[in-house]
């Protein structure tokens, strides 16, 4: 597969794209449930067995459907997994994390092929190189190779990838501005009750908004941008549920109604005496550099550096949301993989102090 194209790869048959993508959609839980089921049980065959035919059943049906690139990627994990059958190697977490990473980048791929976009910034090239070069390693030296490989290919060492469930709060100086975030906050919690997977959502973002603006010197009022963090979803209390606690795609119907969030919580804050600047972050954060977001359609330049910080923290969050729906852990790792691999969401000068916060948690 040396001609394969990696970064602009041709659909050959629209429909059998389709269908390719609808399978991986399927087979993409049953991976994640099989290597769940293999860390609890890392010596059962059955599993490993299930774990191979489902990626060789991926693989099988991109070659019926001539999505080419996808097989030497698959190949690369089945060399593993062929390993693991004929107990030459012992199943470890850090197999699981390239077979992931590996699962990920190939939906991601289909994600971004489905919307014409480039697949360049995903590196599968570079993957399908490093997943070749484990074929005949022992098992340290293929687990050190895997952790640089994980590393080259995201910038992040796989090591504990999980955010606590619960963080906390940031205690303010006292008065009428702490009193309004009090309530605020009461305000959040309200919108977190409204589905157990939202559970510890304000604190989570509320660490990653001020660590990272903190990482950054502090530019933004913390305590604007922590009545931000707060209140800008609020708005999506005024919507049905079915708006937003699902993970089907909207029509445009709906969508238009989504759109409208930002500017309930802005209009909420901007009537409130000492709160414009956190009124002018939520109306903001799904503006866009390339003015390609809601509701203004603003360039870089006008988007206030507190609607940066706080778009890739939503980002961050719902990746994970998305994910968890299959029964998964919340996985750091994969949701900051998706974020940088969508760099023309973000403001590139706000993606670094984010991934240096990320990159400690991933660490302590």
């Amino acid at each position: 597969m040396a001609d394969v194209d990696f970064i602009h790869p041709e659909i050959r048959d629209a429909e059998s794209f389709r269908d390719f993508h609808d399978a991986l959609a399927d087979y993409a839980p049953r991976v994640e449930q099989l290597l769940a089921e293999l860390r609890r049980q890392p010596s059962s065959n059955p599993v490993i067995a299930d774990l191979f035919r489902a990626f060789h059943n991926i693989k099988g049906d991109a070659g019926l459907c001539q999505i080419d690139w996808v097989i030497p990627l698959v190949h690369g994990i089945e060399n593993i997994l062929t390993r693991l059958r004929s107990n030459e190697l012992r199943f470890t977490e850090l197999q699981g994390e390239v077979m992931l990473l590996t699962l990920d980048r190939i939906e991601q791929a289909v994600d971004a092929l489905e919307q014409n976009r480039s697949l360049a910034h995903l590196r599968l090239q570079d993957l399908c190189d490093g997943l070749e070069s484990l074929i005949d390693l022992a098992e340290k030296p293929l687990d050190d190779a895997i952790t640089e490989l994980i590393h080259n290919i995201t910038g992040f060492k796989p090591a504990a990838v999980r955010l606590p469930s619960r963080l906390p709060s940031f205690t303010m100086s006292d008065g009428a501005l702490q009193e309004d975030l009090a309530f605020f906050r009461t305000l959040a919690l309200q919108l977190e009750a409204h589905s157990p997977l939202y559970q510890g959502r304000t604190a989570r973002n509320l660490r990653l908004a001020q660590d990272t603006n903190r990482e950054a010197g502090l530019p933004v009022d913390p305590q604007q941008l922590e009545a931000a963090v707060y209140l800008h979803d609020i708005g999506m209390m005024f919507l049905p549920a079915e708006y937003w606690l699902t993970s089907a795609v909207l029509d445009d119907a709906h969508r238009l109604r989504l759109v409208e969030h930002p500017s309930w919580a802005a209009g909420l804050l901007a009537r409130m005496p000492g709160w414009s600047v956190a009124a002018e972050i939520c109306l903001q954060h799904h503006e866009r550099p390339g003015g390609t977001g809601y509701p203004n359609g603003l360039p870089l330049d006008r988007i206030h550096p507190g609607a940066r910080i706080l778009a890739l923290v939503d980002a961050f969050e719902s990746v994970m949301l998305k994910h968890s729906h299959r029964g998964q852990q919340r996985s750091v790792l994969r949701a900051i993989s998706e974020v940088n691999a969508t760099v023309d969401q973000f403001d590139p000068a706000w993606l670094a102090p984010f991934n240096r916060v990320i990159r400690r948690m991933l660490e302590s």
